[in-house]
């Protein structure tokens, strides 16, 4: 299946993403992997996308379109994949249908993970990342050793500046103003499947795989 993740910061969309992709055998799609892989490689689009990220500015849509395009062209794309990161707009949404046709594809479903702000606020603020390999930790639910150093590495943890409680809120505002629209967009077009991202991941896997299981009109 071609399928989009949405939802907010923190809702576990990465992690749901990664899951139902080695259920399914098709390309988990992270924005973030391919802005990463891309400057690496320094490609055309890499070196633009950098001299926007250098100066401190978002990226144009038309780079980050441009990205996505070059990833879904790829041959592993055309069984399925998850995009999880994109669109985030409804310009981006428009976009993506556009990017879509000139490939022949379709989506099948957009995901629409929800969950209380509260909840975010709490996911969010109690990470604690790895300076050195990035291994992830949380205060509550996979906490680090009581050295305060990585399991794997040794290396020092640290909270992300936008991981911290004010930041987070920021961050929701800024979601429910740009992205929330694009639910909406997806809604009337038939394909938005709504899941509650609030149980433990196992359950919630499991309830986006029967969701996506179901015969569709």
């Amino acid at each position: 299946m071609k399928l989009v993740f949405l939802g907010p910061p923190g809702v576990g969309k990465g992690t749901q993403a990664g899951r139902y992709c080695e259920h399914a055998n098709v390309p988990h799609i992270s924005t973030g992997d391919l802005f990463r892989e891309e400057v690496r490689s320094n490609s055309e689009v890499g070196r633009k996308a950098q001299e926007f990220m250098d100066a401190g500015k978002l990226v144009p849509d038309e780079v980050v379109v441009e990205m996505v395009r070059k990833r879904l062209a790829k041959p592993d794309a055309e069984k399925g994949f998850v995009l999880d990161g994109f669109p985030r707009t409804v310009v981006q949404g428009e976009a993506l249908d556009e990017v879509l046709e000139e490939l022949g594809m379709k989506l099948d479903a957009v995901v629409s993970f929800d969950v209380a702000d509260e909840v975010v606020v709490q996911r969010l603020s109690g990470r604690r990342s790895c300076k050195d390999c990035g291994a992830l930790y949380h205060i509550k639910f996979n906490p680090p050793p009581e050295d305060g150093k990585c399991s794997k590495c040794r290396g020092e943890l640290f909270q992300r500046s936008d991981d911290e409680p004010e930041t987070i809120k920021v961050r929701l505002v800024e979601y429910k103003e740009k992205t929330e629209p694009l639910e909406n967009y997806y809604e009337k077009g038939g394909c938005l499947v709504r899941v509650d991202a609030s149980p433990k991941p196992d359950e919630v896997a499991e309830v986006v795989r029967k969701a996506l299981e179901r015969p569709t009109d």
